[in-house]
């Protein structure tokens, strides 16, 4: 409030608790919150933005990452094999619902409060669980159409199923290495995140070739460290969500996730201010 601003200057009795109304508005994240602070809660550079809209919404970001760490989790697992699991149609609502859903939900509030990156990456989440389920439903019948009989385990087993696969994994893994890239100007957690995504789709990629090549056991072998990357994937995942909480409710601890926004040039400036910079 303006006018509460000039009388703070210009009166010593000035009302206290106004005084203190005001002291909060100043203190306002949207206003005064450091690149560092930013960044660890929003996981992107701290830009100049228009409008108010974080004043009126909760923070998305860990709401998002919560279902990609889940479903993450529960995916890794099951690749490793871990209890004898085995399969994933039992668990097919990681695809569709538990990453997915929150997923999208956070990605849509992210572009409403104007933070690009966290888009852009729950976006690429989202759409790889529900573009990689569609392979767990069997009434779709896909990998049974690569069969000439209909079978679906004769169709998963052939070099063409997989091969296609496979080589959609490894691009896959070039988008994630992409994403590593500017994610170094965040932090080493997050950025972490992407790099191990890329390599453990990699290594997936790797075991659907030997799948189709019929060496299953160098297949199951490369499933089994696929699953422990992406095991890596989801526990650097779950500690980023912890740590958003944490500063989110106001634990009082301060939790490193390696910060690297420091090491680049400003980014709280407007596209026309960084363009003459350059």
């Amino acid at each position: 409030m303006p006018g509460s601003a000039h009388s703070s200057h210009e009166g010593i009795g000035m009302d206290r608790m106004d005084h203190s109304h005001f002291g909060k508005a100043e203190s306002h994240p949207g206003f005064t919150m450091s690149p560092e602070l930013f960044e660890k809660l929003y996981l992107t550079p701290k830009v100049p933005q228009v409008g108010k809209n974080r004043h009126r919404f909760a923070n998305p970001t860990p709401m998002g990452f919560m279902g990609f760490v889940i479903s993450t989790f529960t995916f890794a697992m099951i690749l490793m094999g871990w209890g004898g699991a085995s399969g994933l149609s039992g668990v097919a609502g990681i695809f569709f619902f538990t990453g997915p859903l929150l997923l999208m939900v956070a990605a849509i509030f992210e572009w409403i409060m104007g933070n690009f990156f966290p888009m852009m990456a729950m976006s690429l989440f989202a759409v790889f669980w529900l573009s990689f389920g569609m392979l767990e439903v069997p009434v779709l019948g896909i990998a049974a159409s690569y069969s000439s009989t209909g079978s679906a385990t004769e169709g998963a087993a052939s070099l063409e199923y997989n091969s296609v696969v496979g080589l959609y994994l490894l691009v896959w893994g070039f988008a994630f290495m992409t994403f590593f890239v500017f994610a170094c100007k965040t932090n080493v957690v997050f950025a972490l995140i992407f790099f191990f995504a890329a390599a453990a789709v990699w290594v997936l990629a790797g075991a659907y070739f030997k799948t189709g090549a019929g060496n299953y056991a160098m297949a199951t072998s490369l499933q089994t460290a696929g699953g422990a990357l992406l095991f890596v994937v989801a526990a650097l995942g779950w500690y980023i969500v912890f740590v958003m909480m944490a500063a989110e409710m106001r634990l009082g601890v301060n939790i490193p996730v390696g910060d690297l926004s420091h090491l680049w040039p400003r980014t709280d400036i407007t596209l026309g201010e960084a363009e003459k910079q350059a």
